[in-house]
């Protein structure tokens, strides 16, 4: 296995600790892609797939709960499934040169998102509360709102599951077992269409994804067992900082 292979393992192996955790594990994996020379587009890709197979333990875990809420799952798969696709679809079509502008853009307003993650659940229930009396109307938002969530996961994706956190809540969930249940499927969802097509599409370095896929699904086992441990205020704390890290060197960098 060649040096850049040991970075790539470690960084999979770090992302799916993260992930198992907190979340945020992508503010590991691509940019250590990058950071070996890869394509941003083509790196972007090959994470999408390479995290993808570690997600599956997240939704086995929360199986009892997902029967529960079943009604919201059949509602959310549909918008999560077509922002997915299309987000994807509009990764290949962005020019190499505009992503690597955005990217920085992206990571910072990810890290933000975390860093504000528990002031934004603490009020989800506020705003869900107060449109009980409008239901449907307020349900419909939530459809297109998870539908934008998809389109970023497909194009992006780091961050995505505070997003979807947020979706949830505004539909009244309050459950954070299910709330986490649905969120690891509808992750499912986004980026398993986005592998799809980014696999379809030739956009992915195989060698770097099965490597990193090894070293996430190790991650994601041994997460489980630190999460305890390390506790997720300390994890959340350490994604943040390095998020932040990642942002100010790609801002460099260019």
């Amino acid at each position: 296995m060649s040096t850049a292979h040991l970075f790539i393992l470690a960084a999979g192996f770090a992302a799916g600790v993260l992930n198992a955790i907190a979340g945020g594990g992508t503010f590991i994996s691509f940019p250590t892609l990058v950071a070996l020379g890869r394509n941003p587009i083509i790196a972007n890709a090959t994470n999408t797939v390479a995290i993808w197979p570690a997600s599956l333990a997240g939704v086995y875990g929360f199986r009892k709960d997902l029967s529960l809420v079943r009604r919201w799952l059949l509602l959310l798969v549909i918008p999560s499934f077509a922002g997915g696709a299309l987000g994807a679809w509009l990764l290949l079509r962005t020019p190499t040169k505009t992503f690597e502008l955005i990217v920085p853009f992206l990571i910072l307003g990810a890290t933000l998102l975390l860093a504000a993650q528990e002031m934004i659940t603490r009020r989800l229930g506020i705003v869900a509360k107060a449109h009980e009396e409008t239901a449907w109307p307020w349900i419909t938002f939530v459809f297109i709102f998870q539908f934008i969530v998809g389109l970023y996961g497909g194009y992006f994706g780091a961050g995505q599951g505070i997003l979807m956190l947020a979706a949830l809540g505004l539909i009244g969930l309050t459950d954070m077992h299910q709330m986490n249940g649905l969120k690891n499927l509808l992750g499912l969802c986004i980026n398993g269409i986005a592998a799809i097509y980014f696999v379809f599409s030739h956009a992915v370095i195989w060698s770097d994804a099965f490597v990193m896929a090894a070293g996430s699904i190790a991650g994601g086992y041994a997460g489980t067992r630190l999460a305890h441990r390390l506790g997720r205020k300390f994890v959340r704390g350490a994604v943040i900082a390095i998020g932040l890290v990642m942002t100010v060197t790609l801002f460099v960098r260019r």
